[in-house]
């Protein structure tokens, strides 16, 4: 029986889709299952894909597809289609994210704008949807940010008062939050992996996501970060819907904001440490020098509050009462330790 092989594809979309899935030949090649063979290495049989010389099988396209995480008809079009535009990139990499993190989160997010597309274009079908947001970009970054926070407070009606005793753990507080998030018309998303934990995208690469559309705002959420961070995520992206701006976040940074999106982005995250630990409840607290009372001071208010320890030392440093560098030092310590931690789980997991 011949072997039937996809005749009319454009070998040079092989060649583009496997870059921009952030792989190798080599790895790209091993991946597919190529052999071995006297006349040709696995590498250069798939070289001889992407230059045209050899016409890759119909199970070897559909296979292709699916490792590169594109569709089917990606290989049969004249060039590359233009970048689904994910908006502002607002995130400050510290570190080098490499170049198959970046694939995953750029598949991520095309995933996402299709999950985005659908939506809206099932609301604007119903004839009885008589939806429109009118919070998305109706606060500008002009405000103070006690002034944005308590118009998240009034808009979401929600309050965290009372004492510690009373209030709920870190995960129905994200639970109650996003309740209230989706009253407003705003979609919610837990998304941090493709499919399955291969493709699991760290919280270094994103934490946020955020899609200011006045008939559906999208904010999507990096699972794959600690419960206790997710609040803090959820009202920073709410606070991008209020201002208008469409775009991925990731952690913190202490670097000086230079450009638009770098302003927008300690706003959001100065809005959300206002939102979950506002000014008042740190008076009295004096400015901490040391390691051991940060440590301390920090721990207490978490648990309190029932939020990250990594916001909490954002807050304190964004308050004066942590210098930038010691902010830096318990950054980096709280980071290791959940990474620990993490990683601990991973392995009895798979243990």
């Amino acid at each position: 029986m011949p072997v039937l092989r996809a005749e009319n594809i454009n070998p040079t979309m092989l060649a583009w889709a496997r870059e921009t899935a952030g792989l190798s030949l080599s790895d790209a090649a091993k991946r597919l299952g190529l052999s071995d063979s006297s006349r040709a290495s696995p590498q250069q049989k798939l070289e001889a894909l992407e230059r045209g010389e050899l016409k890759p099988t119909r199970k070897q396209l559909t296979k292709i597809a699916s490792m590169y995480r594109r569709p089917l008809t990606t290989f049969y079009r004249s060039r590359p289609p233009r970048p689904a535009s994910r908006g502002e990139d607002f995130r400050t990499l510290s570190g080098t994210v490499s170049r198959s993190e970046s694939a995953l989160l750029e598949a991520l997010l095309r995933d996402i704008r299709v999950r985005h597309d659908m939506v809206r274009a099932l609301l604007e079908d119903d004839d009885e949807t008589q939806r429109s947001t009118p919070l998305v970009g109706s606060v500008p970054i002009s405000v103070s940010t006690e002034s944005a926070a308590g118009t998240i407070r009034r808009v979401l009606r929600f309050e965290q008062t009372g004492p510690a005793s009373s209030r709920p753990d870190p995960g129905k507080l994200f639970g109650a939050l996003r309740n209230k998030v989706e009253q407003t018309g705003t979609f919610v998303l837990l998304l941090g992996d493709l499919g399955s934990h291969h493709t699991s995208i760290d919280e270094r690469v994103f934490r946020g996501f955020a899609i200011a559309d006045t008939l559906a705002p999208f904010i999507v959420i990096n699972d794959q970060d600690a419960v206790t961070a997710r609040s803090f995520t959820l009202i920073h992206e709410f606070a991008h819907l209020l201002v208008g701006s469409t775009g991925v976040s990731n952690a913190p940074s202490t670097v000086s904001p230079q450009t638009s999106a770098a302003r927008i982005e300690r706003f959001c995250n100065d809005v959300a440490g206002e939102f979950l630990l506002p000014l008042g409840s740190l008076q009295g607290l004096r400015t901490l020098t040391t390691m051991d009372a940060a440590s301390q001071a920090i721990t207490t208010l978490a648990a309190n509050l029932s939020v990250s320890e990594a916001m909490v030392a954002y807050r304190l440093w964004r308050t004066e009462r942590l210098s930038a560098s010691l902010y830096r030092e318990v950054s980096d310590t709280l980071f290791r330790r959940w990474h620990d931690s993490r990683e601990r789980r991973r392995e009895r997991a798979r243990e």
